[in-house]
């Protein structure tokens, strides 16, 4: 006998095609049926003047930790996700290398380790993917290999290049965490040590990835005034080998650049018209999240965490930063706190600007003293993107929904500091501000949302509702679904999503968590 038998609403089905007045059946985990229907069923729900969906599938986040201290994945389910994506942006947690190595990595990625009670007790993928398992999620996660941890596994935290020996080294060692069920491989150029990733590198490294039929994700090295630049450093990776590409939060920064992302588009077109595979993903807002040492100069993060902090209370070494800083045209009034070590809660929500003038110092000598104190802990948000070029790559036929956020408990070890309203409110906004006669339509919202995220993966059972594939459901009003999390209070759940069920079970019914765990790790191979 059918499960649940959903009846009486209209159903998006992930293909982009028009709504549709149709009945969803549900037995073992699976769409056993489709269509108007009056089979019997353990369990009727009725979806009259509510939408059915595929669940979301957030190609582009950095739960890799925070699903470790919460399960329950609150952030993320309650807005309809329900499969993650982690190990992006060359952040990662495994390869996980020993000793004082592994403190180091840690020191690294701790832009996603918000919990410091998490035991990193796995050396590799492999292992990382049973403990996620054994905990249990609400969400279905999958995971690319992150660069960060198989870099410094290898060559560690310097500046000096990889070696042709050590690049076959990582070569292999990305081979074993693939092997793992990885669905690619992330980089982020910007981020020490992987900024000194030379081209044969980083040829290498994708072209194992190529060998396993991966996605290449990549922060790009600059989204700025060298925009087109990094475009170009990166599709020539793209067109050596083959790799099948994902160009993370295509978006670019200072007014000065805004508008430069259609050219970023015609770069895509044009390297997908030559026959290779190249998309890009980006979430609803015009600010972003990230560590503040992304602002800082290559050289000034060499080192690891430690050797870094020491360096911004160098005297020498401070004026350069600043110099750099002065010619890329930070402004600190753009640049909001998110996340601190203990004790400096007090700076949480504010500018960076504002702090200063309270403090009679300059920006500038403040931001150093931060980060000397802080490191990579200190999490910013900053401000200056365009809602044109967010609203451009929607339009695009390349693009895909990925919120570039971590699953959150505000009332857990997750719920602290500021952090950006895209980990609460990603999903919903869209639907409700990025849809309708001056955005996308929402049968398009869904499919970069769902079926595009899976085609992309290669995930062949989720992100389109069809017999035969994993129930991965989200049921919402399209009246009245919107995101309430804002950057003063981010950590606000959103409305309109009375059902999300995962696996076939609910997840989030009439509201409220149900408390299950149905989440899968959704291996590769």
């Amino acid at each position: 006998m059918i499960q649940k038998l959903f009846k009486g609403g209209l159903v998006a089905d992930g293909t982009g095609s028009a709504l549709a007045r149709v009945d969803v059946a549900v037995k073992d985990g699976q769409i056993v049926d489709v269509g108007n229907l009056e089979s019997p069923a353990n369990e009727v729900i009725d979806i009259t003047d509510l939408i059915l969906a595929p669940g979301f599938i957030d190609i582009h986040t950095h739960s890799d930790l925070t699903l470790l201290s919460n399960p329950l994945a609150q952030s993320k389910i309650r807005q309809g996700i329900t499969t993650e994506v982690i190990g992006n942006c060359g952040f990662g947690v495994a390869p996980n290398p020993i000793g004082e190595a592994s403190k180091l990595l840690r020191a690294a990625v701790a832009y996603l380790d918000l919990d410091p009670s998490i035991k990193w007790n796995w050396s590799d993928l492999a292992e990382y993917l049973k403990v996620l398992e054994k905990s249990g999620t609400s969400v279905n996660v999958a995971t690319l290999v992150g660069h960060i941890p198989i870099h410094a596994s290898v060559v560690g935290f310097g500046k000096d290049p990889a070696t042709a020996t050590e690049i076959i080294q990582m070569q292999e060692l990305l081979r074993e965490n693939m092997a793992a069920g990885a669905f690619g491989f992330s980089t982020g150029l910007n981020y020490s040590p992987i900024s000194y990733a030379s081209q044969e590198e980083l040829i290498g490294l994708a072209t194992v990835v190529k060998e396993f039929d991966g996605i290449f994700a990549c922060h790009m090295r600059e989204y700025g005034d060298d925009l087109m630049k990094s475009m170009n450093e990166l599709l020539s990776i793209t067109r050596a080998t083959g790799v099948r590409t994902q160009i993370s939060h295509l978006v670019t920064f200072g007014k000065r650049n805004w508008g430069s992302v259609s050219r970023a588009l015609e770069l895509i077109d044009q390297a997908n018209q030559d026959g290779f595979e190249v998309d890009a993903d980006v979430y609803p807002y015009i600010a972003g999240n990230c560590p503040l040492t992304q602002l800082l100069p290559y050289w000034a993060q060499e080192g690891g965490d430690t050797v870094m902090r020491d360096r911004m209370k160098d005297a020498s070494a401070r004026p350069k930063i600043i110099s750099h800083w002065i010619e890329s045209e930070v402004i600190w009034s753009n640049i909001q706190i998110a996340n601190v070590i203990p004790g400096r809660e007090d700076l949480i929500g504010r500018k960076i600007s504002d702090i200063a003038e309270s403090l009679s110092v300059e920006p500038d000598i403040l931001a150093l003293d931060l980060l000397g104190d802080m490191g990579n802990t200190l999490g910013i948000i900053a401000f200056g993107r365009a809602e044109s070029d967010v609203n451009s790559v929607y339009a695009h036929s390349r693009s895909i929904v990925g919120s570039d956020g971590q699953s959150l408990d505000p009332n857990g070890a997750t719920g602290s500091g500021s952090p950006h309203p895209r980990s609460y409110g990603c999903y919903p906004r869209l639907l409700h501000g990025y849809t309708g006669a001056s955005g996308i339509s929402l049968e398009r919202a869904i499919h970069i949302s769902t079926q595009a995220a899976a085609n992309k993966l290669h995930i062949k059972n989720r992100g389109s509702i069809k017999v035969g594939n994993q129930a991965d459901l989200v049921i919402f009003n399209q009246h009245e679904i919107r995101d309430l999390a804002t950057y003063e209070q981010p950590q606000q759940y959103p409305i309109g999503i009375p059902h999300v069920i995962v696996n076939g079970e609910f997840a989030i019914k009439a509201g409220s968590h149900t408390g299950k765990l149905p989440g899968d790790i959704i291996r590769s191979r």
